[in-house]
């Protein structure tokens, strides 16, 4: 049996102090929730729990100088597929306690089973030096030597002939399908030309609308559970028919009418391939109402080269109690992420607000969208607005 290091002692970062619990849903396996209990300033330990049952412990330290947080499992070992689900999330924790590292090692476990759909490169420890890192962790060819470069990538605390560690990159953990999905959501299509569609830019065949709840993330920093479920029109026409009654959102939406109209919305909706609307909710209470789109087939596709699998959504709060930079914020990159999730050949995610609405442009850049050009449809000035999927995962906190 391998023996992974562990430190006793050493000198770190100060963690952010939160203790707490938060939760986790594995793509494949039941729901998680994971206790914060801090050790001292610079450590603390994670234990995960389903049904009351502790399933797994982990601690969580943060070395001095470093931008890489370290996660010793404890237990499981990690020597079973079947152990992914549970690291995952162990991990996803280990992030929010560490919201500006950009990158986790796991001590012991590079190769292991359970970290193969996890780790970006397995780093070799070397006794009486601080094995190096790769800038960037997919085409790496050799480890960094230098002695700056070794002390942002912290130190393991390995000895000679211990398993190697697990490097994990936040951008790229947060765009694997092993969390926040809901399983069986849908399977991506493959790549055949449908024959419904604008006929000089016919799209790829799309998978047939989503049913029920599609998407859940904890949210730390606002203590709730973000969650998307596809609308039933004929359990929310009644919230729908409120929300867009409302003077504040009609005034974009211009969806001001009865309830007859808009059931007859929904129901043309329900016939559209290349769109689908969903409920927004926060710990199970509705917000919001969003549209989640196609872009080459959609009246956005002639105004600049759509790819294929480009998204675009729309979407308004509902639930004024819910309003506030903050939350809004919260949506615009639960959105973005989950359209990235949905579906994993798409690089790009368009929008094309009003170009007059300042509010919606400066989430749009916090977002990590960035401005392309303006451009008028029939009804409004608009901004062309693109959120690149590297640039979304490297610069947006989750």
């Amino acid at each position: 049996m391998t023996l992974r290091a562990r430190a006793d002692s050493f000198v770190g970062i100060p963690l952010d102090g939160w203790t707490g619990t938060s939760r986790h849903w594995p793509v494949a396996g039941e729901s998680l929730t994971v206790e914060s209990l801090p050790r001292d300033a610079h450590t603390a330990r994670l234990r995960a729990m389903r049904n009351a049952a502790t399933v797994a412990e982990a601690e969580l330290r943060r070395p001095a100088g470093a931008d890489t947080a370290i996660l010793d499992i404890l237990h499981p070992d990690g020597r079973h597929p079947g152990e992914t689900a549970i690291v995952a999330a162990l991990v996803e924790a280990a992030f929010q306690r560490c919201p500006d590292v950009p990158r986790l090692r796991v001590a012991g476990l590079g190769g292991a089973p359970a970290l193969l759909a996890l780790e970006s490169f397995p780093i070799a420890p070397q006794s009486g030096t601080t094995p190096g890192l790769c800038c960037d962790a997919l085409s790496c060819a050799e480890p960094a030597s230098t002695s700056a470069e070794s002390a942002r990538a912290g130190e393991s605390h390995s000895e000679a002939g211990a398993a190697p560690d697990a490097l994990i990159e936040r951008a790229q953990f947060y765009q694997l399908p092993l969390l926040w999905l809901s399983p069986g959501t849908r399977a991506a299509y493959p790549l055949i030309r449908s024959r419904v569609g604008p006929q000089d830019r016919l799209p790829p065949l799309r998978p047939p609308q989503p049913n029920g709840m599609l998407y859940r993330r904890w949210l730390p920093h606002l203590g709730t559970t973000l969650s998307f479920r596809s609308i039933d029109r004929r359990r929310d026409l009644a919230l729908f028919h409120g929300w867009m009654n409302q003077p504040r959102v009609s005034y974009y939406w211009e969806l001001a009418q009865g309830a007859a109209e808009l059931d007859g919305y929904l129901a043309d909706q329900e016939a559209d391939p290349h769109l689908f609307g969903v409920i927004g909710s926060f710990d199970d209470v509705p917000v919001g109402y969003f549209e989640f789109y196609w872009a080459k087939e959609d009246r956005l596709g002639p105004h600049y080269d759509a790819e294929d699998f480009d998204r675009g959504w729309h979407g308004l709060i509902g639930n004024a109690a819910h309003l506030g930079r903050p939350k809004t914020l919260a949506w615009f990159k639960a959105v973005t992420h989950y359209l990235f999730l949905d579906e994993p050949r798409t690089r790009r995610i368009m929008g094309e607000p009003r170009a007059s609405h300042r509010k919606m442009l400066s989430y749009c850049a916090d977002a990590a969208y960035e401005t392309l050009k303006e451009f008028d449809f029939p009804h409004k000035r608009a901004a062309l607005v693109c959120c690149e999927r590297e640039r979304f995962f490297r610069a947006v906190p989750l």
